[in-house]
Order: structure tokens, then C-alpha cells, then sequence
């Protein structure tokens, strides 16, 4: 009985290893961060000094630069819960990788080797899709987001921002467009494994419009349309981005 159980308590022991290991590696890069967590705060005022316009005219891109709005602090712990909130996402992110190479260790022995071909470039391109779209949300969508919303109808007003609420709106939205870009490899492994076809993923774009604004309604922070849209509009052409990358791959298995 004692053996039979041998092989289940060394798998828990590998499993309890692999989590302090990922653990351990969030904890020296949260120390590491909030260490330079002022500097990363001084990073994260970018869209509030970034004000992009669109113009019909050339160019149609206007990109300046301009003082950033004061935010201020609306309870003693507000600033201090700020720092360590935005120390721990950023040592959370430059984890991924090592979080990664762990899960792989620990399900790699019992993976078959056609499988573990695949699973590799799959953590790989997850963790490149996920940067590519915190950076995208960054430098893109949340400065236009707050040229829009901070100078709409706001002629008679004064934005008064706490610090503690921009940075969870900019946290939330750089996490859940982070999260979105992965859609192109979700709709590449649901089509890999024969679960849906291309054929299929075009047929229902309608209700993959409806089902994008719906997702965005829930991920945005804010209950505003416009945010929704900002939001809706990327994962819809993701979809059909995962639909074209879905057809090429489902053309090579028809070949192969």
C-alpha cells in the first residue's frame, strides 16, 4: 500500500515544490519593484501626459505631451496601498515566465511527445500575446482613453483623480487587455483539436460582435460606452484574426 502510494506523494511534493519556487519568484521581484515602485508610479502617469487626437486631415494621428493632471490621495493609506499594488502586478508580469517553465516542468514527464511539441510554442506565444497587449494598451488606448474622457464637456470642471483609482483603472485595463489578446490562440486550440472549425467561427460573427461588446462591458472598469467600445473593438478583430490564423493551420492538417 505504502508504494502504491509512493508515486501520488512524490507528484504532490514536485507540485508543492513548483509553487514555492513560482511563489518565491513573485516575492524577490515584488521587493525588487517596490523598491523602485516611485519610478514605476512615474511610468504609469504616461497616458495621463500623452493626449492623443484623431483628425481627418494629415496627420491623422496628433500625439503631444502635456502636464500631467495632479492626482491626489483621499485616505492615509491610500499612496502606500498604491505602491505595493503596483509593485506586485509588475513583479506578478516579469514572473510569467519562470511561473511558466514550472508548469511545464511539472506536466511535461506525462506528456506525449507530439503533445509537448505543441505545448511549448503555446506557453511561449501566451506570454508574448499577453505583453503585446499590456504594451498595446498602454501606449495606445489608455492615453486616448484619457484624452477623451478627461476633456469631454469638461470646460466649466476641474478633474480631481486620487491616486488610488487611476491606478486600478490603468491596472484593470492593461491586465484585461492582456487577458484579450490571447483569443487568437484560445480560437487556434479550439480548432487544432477539432472542437470548432473556421467555418463555424465565421459563421457566427454576429454573435461574436454582440458577445465582444458584451465581454467588454464586464472588463472595463468603468461603466461608460466609450471605454466599452475602446475595449469591444480589438477583440472583435482578434477573433477574426484567430479565425485567419485558424484557416491557414486547418489548410496545412488537410495537406499534411
Amino acid at each position: 500500500m505504502e508504494d502504491a502510494r509512493l508515486p501520488l506523494t512524490d507528484h504532490l511534493t514536485e507540485l508543492r515544490t513548483r509553487i514555492f519556487v513560482s511563489l518565491g519568484s513573485i516575492l524577490i521581484l515584488f521587493v525588487v519593484s517596490f523598491n523602485y515602485s516611485k519610478e514605476l508610479y512615474g511610468i504609469l502617469t504616461f497616458p495621463l501626459r500623452a493626449e492623443m487626437k484623431i483628425s481627418v486631415t494629415h496627420p491623422y494621428l496628433h500625439i503631444t505631451e502635456k502636464p500631467p493632471t495632479s492626482l491626489v490621495f483621499l485616505a492615509p493609506a491610500e499612496a502606500l496601498w498604491m505602491h505595493l499594488k503596483v509593485a506586485f502586478i509588475v513583479a506578478l508580469i516579469f514572473s510569467l515566465p519562470v511561473i511558466f517553465h514550472q508548469f511545464w516542468k511539472f506536466i511535461s514527464p506525462g506528456l506525449l511527445p507530439k503533445e509537448k511539441k505543441y505545448f511549448l510554442p503555446f506557453m511561449v506565444s501566451a506570454t508574448l500575446l499577453f505583453s503585446t497587449g499590456a504594451l498595446f494598451c498602454f501606449f495606445v488606448i489608455l492615453p486616448f482613453a484619457m484624452t477623451f474622457l478627461l476633456g469631454y464637456r469638461t470646460e466649466t470642471l476641474m478633474p480631481m483623480l486620487s491616486v488610488g483609482s487611476y491606478i486600478d483603472f490603468c491596472l484593470k485595463f492593461i491586465l484585461a487587455f492582456g487577458a484579450i489578446f490571447e483569443l487568437p490562440l484560445v480560437i487556434i486550440f479550439l480548432t487544432r483539436f477539432g472542437i470548432v472549425t473556421p467555418a463555424t467561427l465565421a459563421r457566427h460573427r454576429k454573435y461574436a460582435l454582440l458577445l465582444s461588446f458584451i465581454t467588454a462591458a464586464v472588463l472595463t472598469p468603468t461603466p461608460d460606452a466609450f471605454n466599452q467600445i475602446l475595449m469591444a473593438i480589438p477583440i472583435f478583430l482578434l477573433y477574426e484574426i484567430g479565425i485567419l490564423v485558424s484557416r491557414i493551420m486547418y489548410r496545412k492538417n488537410d495537406h499534411g
